[in-house]
């Protein structure tokens, strides 16, 4: 195991292979607690703690899990530490806790973690496991911060309540209400796949230029 290895599992997740913006995974929570850009941060970083921390058990005890059971062992697993996340958030963070509400335990079901834990950390070492967990949930909790960062500033004129355009600015209400979550994923989600298809376009032109090839003459 690398560090090159360690370094390139962990950025996929943050750009190439972002949850939210290529995978397009989790959207439950992507469109319904963004409606500012706190809210979006909270999710991210529960998201980070369980997704992290189950990956770290599952991939330490992939070989002592039974096959037959392996997806009950890890929904078990993984809705251990979102309970641990659900009383954290109640305890220190109430009013973050009520803003999210049931979506805290919807974690438990959220895609992306079931998701990596069958594809990557039941099949992988725990060193992977870790660089693989945490450049999937930085790049999930950046999508989220992103999109409630958004609509906050149009819905209400204000990031993190620091209010940004003064009294007369007219807020963009629809942002902060369910459609405004559709909006934004899907000005991003075009945002993304405009960049990647310029990528695509420049490797295309770059396998398609014939080298220049030098020689003797033939007559």
């Amino acid at each position: 195991m690398s560090e090159k290895n360690l370094q390139s599992e962990f950025l996929k997740g943050i750009w190439q292979e972002n949850p939210v913006f290529v995978a397009v995974l989790g959207l439950c929570p992507s469109l319904a607690v963004t409606n500012s850009c706190i809210n979006g941060l909270a999710m991210g970083a529960a998201t980070f703690f369980v997704l992290v921390c189950s990956s770290i058990l599952v991939s330490a005890l992939k070989s002592v899990i039974p096959k037959p059971v392996r997806i009950s062992m890890y929904v078990l697993i993984i809705a251990t530490f979102v309970t641990i996340v659900d009383f954290s958030l109640a305890a220190w963070l109430p009013d973050i806790h009520k803003a999210l509400g049931a979506f805290i335990a919807l974690i438990v079901v959220n895609c992306l973690i079931l998701g990596r834990q069958e594809a990557f950390a039941s099949k992988n070492p725990v060193g992977l496991s870790i660089a693989d967990a945490m450049g999937m949930a930085l790049g999930f909790t950046l999508a989220l911060t992103l999109i409630g960062g958004i609509r906050e500033i149009l819905g209400n004129g204000s990031l993190l309540g620091f209010s940004l355009f003064g009294p007369h600015f007219e807020p963009w209400v629809i942002m902060v209400l369910p459609p405004g979550g559709f909006f934004t994923l899907g000005g991003l989600l075009m945002v993304f796949q405009y960049w990647k298809d310029r990528k695509q376009a420049r490797l295309r032109a770059e396998q398609n230029r014939e080298p220049l090839v030098k020689g003797p003459m033939v007559v």
